[in-house]
């Protein structure tokens, strides 16, 4: 819990960072007046990149294991510090399609994004790098590291929503 409340912080100042610099420098209030202002982020990678290498970390810090195998969509759930969001890889590849945000055969995802493939009844997905490569279960049969598109029907990838 208070890893996620200082992701929480971390983002709501990044977001306060952002609006004060959109503004032009100008103070922006939103509603009441707070007793403390937001702590300062300190880390200028805050926000959706230190997500993204936060996840490939993760795989990183898990390659060669079997713990995964037949679970990738819980891998890279995980890898991005939840569970349970979609039952399969394919179900999170057609939430995406459904909410027009798939790159359908694009084989240059962004580093962070999700990568799928149509190899079962299931689906597959891993985690791109952003240099062409990617992090996922059964490569070699274990969590590995390969360069796109590895397996067979590959079909795209999208920004994690999660």
């Amino acid at each position: 819990m208070k890893l996620l409340s200082s992701r929480l912080l971390n983002q709501l100042a990044s977001a306060v960072a952002i609006a004060t610099v959109v503004a032009g420098g100008a103070a922006v209030s939103t509603g009441p007046a707070s007793a403390s202002p937001a702590p300062a982020v300190t880390d200028a990678t805050a926000g959706p990149q230190s997500r993204a290498d936060n996840a490939i970390a993760w795989f990183a810090a898990r390659q060669g294991s079997t713990a995964y195998q037949g679970y990738c969509e819980k891998a890279v759930e995980n890898a991005y510090g939840t569970t349970g969001i979609y039952a399969s890889a394919i179900a999170n590849w057609n939430a995406a399609v459904n909410r027009g945000a798939a790159h359908r055969g694009d084989r240059n995802p962004p580093k962070g994004a999700l990568v799928f493939w149509n190899i079962s009844a299931y689906g597959h997905v891993g985690i791109a790098t952003g240099d062409g490569k990617f992090w996922a279960t059964s490569v070699n049969g274990k969590i590995g590291k390969a360069t796109l598109p590895y397996f067979s029907n590959y079909l795209g990838w999208a920004q994690p929503n999660f």
